[in-house]
C-alpha cells in the first residue's frame, strides 16, 4: 500500500464523505501519538465506516444492496496499513448496470487514495457458494459486518454464513487445520524466527484468526486465559511496523525492529523481539491444543454412526444410549492415559504430591502423549514447590523427560504455558523467549536448551553417565540470560542447579566443568592446529578426566545440531573426532606425537619431487563425499562436501595469497591450510619446495577441474593474473543491499597457545577473498604462514593462523602485538 500524501497544513475545504476530508482524518489520527493500539485501529475503522457510507449514500445505492465488511476490517480492526476487504451485496433485484456503476463509485474513490482493496459484487447465494467452495472467503465472511445499506440483508448473509460453517464444521476444521500446517512449513514458527512474520507465521495472527473460526464453529473452544492479549501484542507491533515502514508488510525485519520498539515505547529490538515471542507463543500452544481437541471430537463424530450401523441401530449398545465412560490406561502413580492424552489420575493429589509434575511430564514424554492443559493447570495451581536439594526421584523425573526425545518439546511447552518450568528452575525466567542474534542459530535460548536436550537423548548409548549428559545440554547456555562470558556464568548457574538437582559434589563439579568448556572441543577442533601438542596438552588440561571428554564430546555433537544446519558438518564432526581421540590418549598417559619430527606422506614427497623437477606447482585433488549423520556410508550419488587440495611449488613470496585469491576466484570456501617446506633426499635438489595442504568446498555449483586451478595459479604467481584486481571487479559487481553494518574486523594474539609459533585469531565479516587479504597483509608484514585454520558461523569468519619469523623462530610478544594490530588495519 502506499502513502497517502496529504498534509495536515493544507487546506481543507472538503467535508469527511470526500476523498480529500477522509485523507486528512486518516494522516491526522495514525499521526496521534496519545492514541496507539485498539482505540485506534477502531477509529480507523470507524472513520473509514464514516466515508464510505457517505460514498454509497451519494452514489444513490439502489433497494435490496448492502455495503459489508469483511475479514479484519469486519472485526472493526484496521492497522495503518491494513486492506480494506469489502463486498457490496445484493438481493438479485436491481438491474446489474446499477449494481456495477456503485462497485463503481465505491472503489475508484479507494484506488484514487492509494489503499489496497479486496473486493467483490455477490448475492447472498453465490457468497454462500463461493465460501462453500473457498475456505478463506468463508472465514472471512464469518467477520461479516454492515457498513451501509440493506442491514437485514447484511444480517442474513452472516446468520446463513454461520450455519453453514457450524453444519459442516467436521469436513471445514480439518480443511482448516491442514491450511495452518501447511503455512507453518512454509513461514516456521513465529516464536523462534529472528524477522518473523507476524501474521503467516505459526503463532501469527492468521492463527488467531483461525482460533476464532473454531470458537464459532461450536465444535471446540481455544484455552482463553492470555490469548486476546497476546493477539493484541501482536497487532500492535503490525501497526509500529506499518508506521515506521510506511508499508503494508508483516515481516518484522532486523533492520526495522530497533524503530518498532522505538514506536512502541520499549527499551530495544530484544525487548520487542521477547514480548512478540511470548503473545506467539501463547497462541501457538492454544492452536496446538485446541486443533487436538477438534481431532478428538471429529474422530468421535465421525465413529459414532459406524458404531451404530454396527449395533443395528442402537446408539449405545447395551447401555442404551447412555455415553460409556472413557478407558484410562496408567502411566506411572497418579497419572493415566485419557482420549490420547496424560491426565492426572482420580486418586490425585497434586496439593500433598510435589514430584507429580516432573512424574507427569515424565510419563506422557515417555508415553509420547501430550500432557493434558486440564492437568497442567490443576498441577500449577496446587502451588506445591520441591525441597532443596530435590528427592531421588523428582531429579530421576527430569532426566527421563529430557531423554524422551521429540516428545520432550511439546511436554515441555505444556509446563511453560503455565508457568511451571521457572518454578522448577528460577533462572529459566532470564532465558526463556530470548532471541540470539545469530542467523546460524534456529531457536531461541530456550527452546535451543530443550532441543539440545532432544539431540542428547538420541547420544546416550555414547556415554557412561547419560543422567550428566542430558542436564548438561539442559544447562549448556543458560548463562545467556546474564551479563559476560555465558559459559563463565552457567558455570555459577550449573553448580547452583546441580546442588539443587540433589547431584553430589563430584557429580556437580563434572556438570560445572561441561558446561563451562561446552565450545572447547568445537572452537578447538576447528580454529587450532592439531598438530601441535601445546593444541592437545591444553584441551587435556582444561578437561581433566576420561568421563569429562566423553560427556563433551557428546555434548559438542548435540549442541551443533541443535543450532543450527550451518552449525554441524561431516567436516567439523571429523576435526572434533580426532582431536577427542588425541585428548583420551593424553589423558591416558601417551605424549602427542612432535609436528617437527613427521615425515612427509608419500603423496606429499612425490609431488614435492615434481614440483622441484619441473618448477612449477603440482596439485593434486581428493574428494570427500557425504556422510550422513550415523551412517557408515556415503550415499551414492552425492555431490561432495570437501576437498583435500595438495599444491607442491618451488618456495617462493606470495604463495599463501596466490593459492587462497585463485581459490576465492573459483568460489572455493577455504576451510584449513596447512604450509610446510619439504625436505627432499640428498641428490634432488637443495631448493627448498613447499606443500600446501587445503580442505575446501564449494560455495555452489560442482567442483573446478585441478587444470584450470593450476593455471590460474600459474598465472598469478608469474604476475598475469591480477588476483586482488578480479575479486574486485567480481565484489563491485554484486548487488548492494540494505542490511546491518558489520562490527569492525579484530586481531588478537593467543598467548601461550603453541610452542612453534604465534597464534594470530582474525575475526571479521566472511567474504569472498578473505584470507587472501589477509595472506597478503602477512606477506608484507614479512612473516611465513605455517598454517590456517577456517572457520565461518553465518556471516562471521574466524581464521586462526599459525605464524613465525621468516627463520621459523618465534616473534617476542611485542612483535606479535605489532602484527595483530598491522593485519587489524589492513583488513579495515
Amino acid at each position: 500500500m502506499t502513502s497517502i500524501d496529504v498534509r495536515d497544513d493544507e487546506p481543507d475545504n472538503t467535508d469527511d464523505t470526500g476523498p480529500g476530508g477522509y485523507a486528512a482524518a486518516r494522516l491526522r489520527l495514525l499521526t496521534e501519538k496519545t492514541r496507539s493500539g485498539p482505540p485506534r485501529r477502531t477509529a480507523l475503522a470507524r472513520l473509514t465506516d464514516d466515508w464510505l457510507a457517505g460514498l454509497y449514500q451519494a452514489a444513490g445505492a439502489p433497494p435490496g444492496t448492502a455495503l459489508v465488511a469483511v475479514g479484519g476490517y469486519g472485526r472493526g480492526e484496521l492497522s495503518p496499513r491494513s486492506d480494506l476487504d469489502l463486498l457490496l451485496l445484493h438481493d438479485g433485484s436491481a438491474d446489474p448496470r446499477a449494481i456495477a456503476a456503485l462497485a463503481d463509485r465505491l472503489w475508484y474513490p479507494v484506488w484514487d487514495l492509494g489503499l489496497a482493496l479486496d473486493h467483490s459484487v455477490r448475492t447472498t447465494a453465490e457468497a454462500r457458494k463461493t465460501a462453500g467452495e473457498d475456505l478463506k472467503v468463508q472465514l472471512g465472511l464469518l467477520d461479516a459486518r454492515p457498513v451501509a445499506g440493506d442491514t437485514a440483508l447484511a444480517a442474513a448473509l452472516r446468520t446463513a454464513v454461520l450455519a453453514d460453517w457450524r453444519n459442516q464444521a467436521t469436513r471445514r476444521l480439518p480443511e482448516l487445520h491442514a491450511l495452518c500446517r501447511e503455512r507453518a512449513e512454509r513461514v516456521g514458527e513465529l516464536p523462534y524466527l529472528l524477522e518473523p512474520d507476524l501474521k503467516e507465521a505459526h503463532g501469527g495472527l492468521r492463527d488467531a484468526q483461525a482460533l476464532r473460526a473454531v470458537a464459532a464453529s461450536w465444535l471446540a473452544d481455544a484455552p482463553r486465559e492470555g490469548l486476546d492479549d497476546a493477539r493484541r501484542r501482536l497487532l500492535d507491533a503490525r501497526d509500529a511496523l506499518h508506521l515506521t515502514t510506511g508499508r503494508a508488510t508483516d515481516r518484522l525485519a532486523l533492520q526495522e525492529q530497533d524503530a518498532v520498539a522505538a514506536e512502541l515505547g520499549l527499551l530495544d529490538a530484544d525487548t520487542l523481539l521477547r514480548e512478540v515471542y511470548e503473545a506467539a507463543r501463547t497462541i501457538a500452544y492454544a492452536s496446538d491444543v485446541t486443533w487436538r481437541e477438534v481431532g478428538r471430537v471429529v474422530r468421535a463424530r465421525t465413529a459414532r454412526p459406524r458404531l451404530r450401523g454396527l449395533l443395528g441401530g442402537r446408539a449405545g449398545g447395551r447401555t442404551g444410549g447412555a455415553k460409556a465412560p472413557a478407558e484410562r490406561t496408567p502411566l506411572a502413580e497418579g497419572v493415566v492415559e485419557m482420549d490420547g492424552e496424560a491426565v492426572l489420575a482420580l486418586s490425585a493429589r497434586p496439593e500433598r504430591d510435589a514430584v507429580l509434575p516432573l512424574r507427569a511430564a515424565a510419563a506422557a514424554a515417555q508415553a509420547g502423549l501430550p500432557l493434558s492443559p486440564h492437568a497442567v493447570r490443576r498441577l500449577a495451581a496446587a502451588g506445591t514447590t520441591l525441597p532443596t536439594p530435590w528427592p531421588a526421584e523428582a531429579r530421576e523425573a527430569l532426566v527421563t523427560l529430557l531423554g524422551a526425545g521429540e516428545p520432550t518439546v511439546p511436554v515441555w511447552e505444556a509446563l511453560e504455558a503455565e508457568g511451571l518450568i521457572t518454578r522448577l528452575l528460577p533462572d529459566w525466567e532470564r532465558v526463556r523467549c530470548r532471541p540470539q542474534r545469530n542467523p546460524v542459530h534456529t531457536w531461541t535460548v530456550d527452546r535451543h536448551l530443550v532441543e539440545t536436550a532432544v539431540r542428547a537423548a538420541s547420544l546416550t548409548r555414547r556415554v557412561h553417565r547419560p543422567d550428566l549428559l542430558l542436564v548438561a545440554a539442559l544447562l549448556h547456555d543458560i548463562g545467556k540470560g546474564w551479563p559476560g562470558d555465558h559459559s563463565v556464568a552457567g558455570e555459577t548457574i550449573a553448580r547452583d542447579l546441580a546442588g539443587r538437582f540433589g547431584f553430589d559434589r563430584a557429580d556437580t563439579a563434572v556438570l560445572a566443568t561441561v558446561v563451562r568448556h561446552h565450545l572447547l572441543l568445537v572452537e578447538t577442533a576447528t580454529r587450532r592446529d592439531l598438530d601441535d601438542p601445546a593444541t592437545v596438552r591444553t584441551v587435556a588440561d582444561t578437561i581433566g578426566t576420561q568421563g569429562a571428554l566423553e560427556l563433551l564430546h557428546a555434548l559438542t555433537e548435540a549442541d551443533a545440531l541443535a543450532t543450527g544446519p550451518a552449525a554441524w558438518s561431516t567436516w567439523r564432526a571429523r576435526l572434533v573426532d580426532e582431536l577427542v581421540s588425541r585428548v583420551a590418549g593424553v589423558l591416558a598417559g601417551e605424549e602427542p606425537p612432535d609436528p617437527e619430527a613427521a615425515a612427509p606422506s608419500a603423496e606429499q614427497e612425490r609431488l614435492a619431487i615434481e614440483a622441484l623437477r619441473t618448477g612449477e606447482p603440482v596439485l593434486a585433488l581428493h574428494t570427500e563425499p557425504t556422510v550422513p549423520d550415523g551412517s557408515q556410508e556415503p550415499e551414492p550419488e552425492s555431490e561432495p562436501v570437501g576437498v583435500e587440495l595438495l599444491v607442491a611449488l618451488p618456495e617462493r613470496p606470495g604463495v599463501l595469497p596466490a593459492v587462497a585469491g585463485v581459490l576465492a576466484l573459483h568460489r572455493l570456501t577455504v576451510r584449513a591450510a596447512d604450509l610446510r617446506a619439504v625436505a627432499l633426499p640428498d641428490g634432488l635438489g637443495r631448493r627448498p619446495v613447499l606443500v600446501l595442504d587445503w580442505r575446501v568446498a564449494a560455495e555452489y555449483g560442482s567442483l573446478p577441474e585441478a587444470h584450470r586451478l593450476r593455471a590460474d595459479l600459474v598465472r598469478a604467481l608469474d604476475g598475469s593474473l591480477d588476483v586482488s584486481a578480479r575479486l574486485a571487479e567480481r565484489d563491485a559487481a554484486q548487488p548492494r543491499r540494505r542490511g546491518v553494518t558489520a562490527p569492525p574486523p579484530r586481531v588478537t594474539v593467543a598467548p601461550a597457545a603453541s610452542r612453534h609459533a604465534c597464534v594470530l585469531e582474525v575475526r571479521a565479516q566472511d567474504a569472498p577473498g578473505l584470507l587472501h587479504r589477509i595472506g597478503r597483509a602477512l606477506e608484507g608484514a614479512e612473516v611465513r604462514v605455517r598454517s590456517a585454520h577456517v572457520s565461518t558461523l553465518g556471516a562471521n569468519a574466524v581464521d586462526t593462523l599459525y605464524v613465525t619469523r621468516p627463520d621459523g623462530s618465534l616473534p617476542d610478544p611485542e612483535e606479535a602485538a605489532a602484527l595483530a594490530k598491522t593485519l587489524e588495519e589492513a583488513l579495515r
